[in-house]
């Protein structure tokens, strides 16, 4: 197993729990719209050794989930500018910039929780 992508979690939106209900998140690494900031998690921007494919493993501190489907700019927005949203249900359309994953219900995040994508 290769790690292709970690980061850590620096700081959350007041209102990160609103999408959290509809089992998904954002992140952001650089400022991001006004509109967003409350909802989002801001992460360190950090290198991605390799393209994301389905059949990854997103890591959330020990919390891991299948990668099912990755929208086409959704690795390069993560490298440029750590944003990507990440949908914790199976069903429904992958947008460009999103994944879909497989897992053990929607996970909990804090302040310096680690974020990682794993190659199998």
């Amino acid at each position: 197993m290769e790690t292709i992508y970690h980061t850590v979690v620096k700081d959350c939106g007041c209102d990160v729990g609103a999408f959290a209900k509809k089992n998904f998140l954002i992140t952001f690494g650089h400022q991001t719209l006004i509109t967003l900031k409350d909802f989002c998690y801001f992460i360190d921007v950090s290198p991605l050794k390799k393209k994301i494919w389905a059949g990854d493993i997103l890591k959330i501190d020990d919390q891991e989930y299948d990668i099912l489907r990755i929208g086409e700019i959704a690795s390069d927005n993560l490298a440029a500018l750590g944003h990507i949203t990440i949908f914790f249900t199976e069903e429904g359309e992958c947008l460009p910039g999103s994944i879909r994953v497989k897992g053990n219900g929607f996970p909990k995040i804090k302040k310096g929780s680690r974020i990682e994508i794993i190659r199998k």
